[in-house]
């Protein structure tokens, strides 16, 4: 059994998981405080500051203090302890909102219910650049990326960004960016990023700018009109419509996905397998500016 395992072994359960969110938050934001572990757990300034000294005591080197942030960044020689800081399993704790990441049962079902996710290839960058994305949008700061586009006319590789969100569309992981030498905002594949640098200049622009990130349009969807009428009655009490239409609010910014996830009929006469698309759109003239590239 190596050090970090018996550190692991040594720590009570509860006591465990709070030094396992100081990690990932520390690495992934680049900064933790003893606001962030309170608020995460519920606890008092002073037993936060405890388990922020206490992981400093077991992992020392890892985390130092910073006075211009008042909290604890990375340090040089930082290394997981607590924490699997791989991005296919942090990505799904952040988008879940998770502080306790997983439970100490270990192959035992804690909710009885069994799960399987889909086979698809994992699509992420390496931890580090991921960390440098990460820190960029908490931050508020520019980011400096390498990027491999597959569209020929937008082949640069370095880009300055200035990255806002991250969205999980259930195929990948993309970030929501102003791109500064196209002047707008666009989506980037995490797994195109093959470098990133977090700078210290901070972005110009936010998401409050990001017209299509900040405005919604309704999606308006119906079974499709090649099934019978027992299998379109089946498709709406399968999305919960209370009539004959399926009405989903989306940001502009995500309208395409949504489609491309649903597998949505956007031709103007529907003129697909309705049993490969079950869903077409109904307002498609309303829809398609904000997301031709998912229209056929």
């Amino acid at each position: 059994m190596n050090t970090k395992e018996r550190m692991r072994l040594d720590v009570k359960w509860a006591t465990r998981q709070r030094l396992h969110y100081i990690e990932v938050m520390a690495w992934y934001t680049g900064v933790v405080t003893r606001s962030d572990v309170a608020r995460a757990f519920g606890l008092s300034d002073p037993a936060a500051t405890k388990d922020l000294k206490l992981y400093n005591d077991l992992a020392p080197g890892n985390l130092v203090y910073n006075h211009s942030v008042f909290g604890f960044v990375p340090g040089r020689e930082f290394g997981a302890v607590f924490a699997d800081l791989n991005p296919a399993a942090v990505l799904p704790v952040i988008a879940a909102n998770l502080a306790v990441a997983s439970g100490p049962y270990g192959a035992e079902l804690i909710y009885g219910l069994p799960t399987a996710d889909l086979p698809l290839p994992a699509r992420l960058p390496s931890r580090h650049t991921l960390a440098q994305i990460t820190r960029a949008i908490h931050g508020g700061r520019k980011l400096r990326v390498a990027y491999r586009s597959l569209s020929d006319r937008d082949s640069q590789n370095q880009r300055m960004l200035e990255p806002h969100s991250l969205v999980n569309t259930g195929l990948r992981w993309h970030i929501r960016a102003y791109n500064e030498e196209t002047c707008d905002f666009r989506d980037f594949v995490l797994s195109r990023i093959v470098e990133a640098e977090c700078l210290d200049t901070p972005a110009e622009s936010n998401r409050q700018y990001d017209d299509d990130w900040v405005e919604s349009v309704r999606l308006k969807l119906a079974p499709h009109r090649g099934l019978d009428a027992q299998k379109r009655a089946s498709l709406l009490l399968d999305y919960g419509a209370s009539s004959d239409i399926i009405e989903v609010n989306v940001r502009r910014a995500l309208l395409g996905y949504v489609l491309q996830r649903l597998n949505v009929d956007t031709t103007p006469d529907h003129a697909l397998n309705p049993n490969a698309c079950q869903l077409m759109l109904l307002n498609r003239d309303e829809i398609e500016p904000f997301a031709a590239w998912a229209f056929r």
